[in-house]
C-alpha cells in the first residue's frame, strides 16, 4: 500500500463535523443497523484511518463510530454506551451514476466540505484495496490485515457486493473469496473467526477455512472487523434450496439427512478442538432460570403468547427436575445461530456450515459460552417449520425433514437428539419464544409461525 496510507484521520479533529449530519439520516436506514426504532442522538468517533487520502480524487476512510441512542437494547448491560459500527467511507467530488445506491450525502461542513461521501463497498477500487491489504498483511494505523500462512490471494480478482445480507456486508472476489465485513463490532475474540480457525486446525472440511482476517487494536483490546474465506462457487444456501425443492414438489428429506450429518461432524470437531464442560445441577438451575425469565419477558411483550405460557414453562421445569435427580449434560462450543440459511450445499452435494457469529444481539461473552449441542439442533428444527410456512408446504413436510435431520445427526454423531427429548424440547421452546418476540417486533406477518410452534410445544408431554 502507498506510504500516504499510513496517515490516520484521527488527527483531523473536525472529521465528525463533516459526517455527523449525514450519518444521522443514513445509518438508521441500513439493514444492518441494530438500533432501529430508536433515534440516534449523537456519535463518538472511536477511530478513523485513511486508507486513501481524503483529499485525493478518490479518498477512503475506515471509520469506527459509536452511535448514541436514548434507550439501550434489553439485552445490554446497564450503562451500555452505544453500539460501535464499522464503516468504509469513500470520498469523491461527485458520484458516478453506478454508485448512486451507495450515496451517504454531500458534505456541507468540516474538513470534507463540498465532497461526496458514500459506502465504499459498492466501489471496486476500495474493495480491491482491502483485498490487497489482506494479501500483503498490511499494517495501517491500528488496523491489522492478516493472511493465513498457507493461503495465496491472487491479484486481479474483481469484487462484487452481495446485497441480500442482513446483519453484515459481504463482498465476493472473482468467485474465489468472500469477505464478510462485520458492521456492529465489539472488542474481544469473535467466534466468527475463532471457531472456523479451530475447525481448520482440526481438519474439519465442513467449514471453509479462513484465508485472512481484519482486526483493529484499540486501547489494548483487539476488535475483529472481517473474515475472508473461500467462496463456494455455485453453492445454494439451505433456505433457497428448500424453497426451490418445495416449489418443484420435490422431497427434501435426503438433504435434511445430509444436513444432520454435517452438523454432527462439526459438533464432533468442535468438541475435540475446544474445551467441553459438564453441566450439573447448578448450571442447569441457572439455565432454566434464564429460559424462564426470557419466557416471562416474552409474554409481557407479546400477550398472544400468554395462553401457552404454562405449557411452555413446563418444558423448563421438566429439565430442572432431571437435573435435580442428578442428570448431567455435556456442553461445548456450538454454532450458536444455526438455521437453513447458515448452510451451503456445493454443486457436488457437499454441505458446509457458515456464519459462526452466533445471535448478534447476544453479548459476546454469552455467545462464546459452551452450550449443549441441542441448541443448534433446535435452531435447525425450527428452520424447517419456517420453510414450510414460507412455501406453503404440504402437511407433514416439516415433520419429515425434522426426523430425517435427527437421523442423519445420529448416523454421524452417534447420538440421536430425540433420545433426550426433555433437553431438546426445552431448547426448541426457548428458540420459539425468542422467535415470537422477534417476529412481533420486526415481521408481524410471520408471527403465526412461532406461535404455532409455541402451541405445539406447550401441548407436548414434559417427558
Amino acid at each position: 500500500m502507498p506510504e500516504a496510507d499510513t496517515r490516520t484521520a484521527t488527527s483531523t479533529p473536525d472529521l465528525l463535523a463533516s459526517l455527523d449530519p449525514l450519518l444521522r439520516e443514513w445509518l438508521p436506514r441500513q439493514r444492518w443497523f441494530a438500533g432501529k426504532g430508536r433515534p440516534v442522538t449523537g456519535f463518538t468517533l472511536v477511530a478513523a484511518t485513511e486508507l486513501l487520502p481524503a483529499t485525493a480524487r478518490l479518498g477512503l476512510l475506515h471509520v469506527l463510530l459509536r452511535a448514541h441512542q436514548p434507550d439501550v437494547p434489553a439485552a445490554a448491560a446497564p450503562g451500555h454506551p452505544g453500539d460501535v459500527y464499522q464503516l468504509l467511507i469513500g470520498v469523491r467530488e461527485a458520484l458516478p451514476p453506478r454508485l448512486a445506491p451507495a450515496l451517504i450525502g454531500h458534505v456541507r461542513q468540516g474538513p470534507l466540505t463540498d465532497r461526496t461521501v458514500y459506502d465504499a463497498l459498492y466501489d471496486n477500487r476500495p474493495a480491491e484495496l482491502v483485498l490487497e491489504a489482506l494479501r500483503s498483511r498490511a499494517r495501517v494505523g491500528g488496523l491489522r490485515f492478516e493472511r493465513a500462512p498457507d493461503q495465496e490471494i491472487r491479484t486481479g480478482l474483481t469484487p462484487r457486493l452481495l446485497t441480500a445480507e442482513q446483519s453484515n456486508s459481504s463482498v465476493v472476489f472473482g468467485d474465489t473469496f468472500i469477505l464478510k465485513l462485520l458492521r456492529r463490532i465489539v472488542p474481544g475474540v469473535n467466534p466468527d473467526l475463532e471457531l472456523p480457525l479451530a475447525l481448520a486446525r482440526a481438519g474439519c472440511p465442513r467449514v471453509p477455512a479462513p484465508a485472512g482476517w481484519m482486526t483493529a487494536d484499540l486501547a489494548g483490546e483487539t476488535w475483529v472487523l472481517g473474515v475472508l474465506q473461500p467462496f463456494v462457487q455455485g453453492a445454494a444456501d439451505g433456505w433457497e434450496l428448500a424453497l426451490r425443492e418445495l416449489a418443484k414438489g420435490e422431497d427434501f428429506t435426503a438433504e435434511a439427512r445430509e444436513l444432520g450429518r454435517a452438523t454432527a461432524e462439526v459438533h464432533t470437531a468442535l468438541a475435540a478442538a475446544l474445551p467441553t464442560v459438564t453441566l450439573g445441577r447448578g448450571h442447569l438451575e441457572q439455565l432454566v432460570a434464564q429460559m424462564t425469565e426470557r419466557l416471562d419477558q416474552a409474554v409481557h411483550a407479546v400477550p398472544a403468547l400468554l395462553p401457552y405460557a404454562p405449557g411452555l414453562r413446563s418444558a423448563y421445569t421438566a429439565l430442572g427436575s432431571l437435573a435435580a435427580e442428578g442428570r448431567t449434560w455435556t456442553a461445548q462450543r456450538v454454532h450458536g445461530d444455526l438455521h437453513l440459511g447458515q448452510c451451503l450445499r456445493s454443486p457436488a452435494g457437499q454441505w458446509s456450515l457458515i456464519d459462526f457469529e452466533g445471535e448478534p444481539a447476544r453479548p459476546l461473552a454469552e455467545r462464546r459460552l459452551p452450550q449443549p449441542p441441542a441448541r443448534d439442533i433446535a435452531g435447525m428444527l425450527r428452520s424447517f417449520d419456517y420453510a414450510a410456512h414460507a412455501a406453503d408446504a404440504p402437511p407433514g413436510w416439516a415433520a419429515a425433514c425434522r426426523a430425517a435431520y435427527c437421523t442423519g445427526y445420529a448416523a454421524a454423531g452417534g447420538v440421536d437428539p430425540r433420545t433426550d427429548p426433555v433437553l431438546l424440547r426445552a431448547c426448541e421452546t426457548d428458540k420459539a419464544v425468542y422467535e415470537v418476540v422477534y417476529e412481533a417486533r420486526h415481521r408481524p406477518d410471520w408471527l403465526p409461525v412461532p406461535l404455532s410452534a409455541a402451541r405445539r410445544l406447550a401441548a407436548s408431554e414434559p417427558a
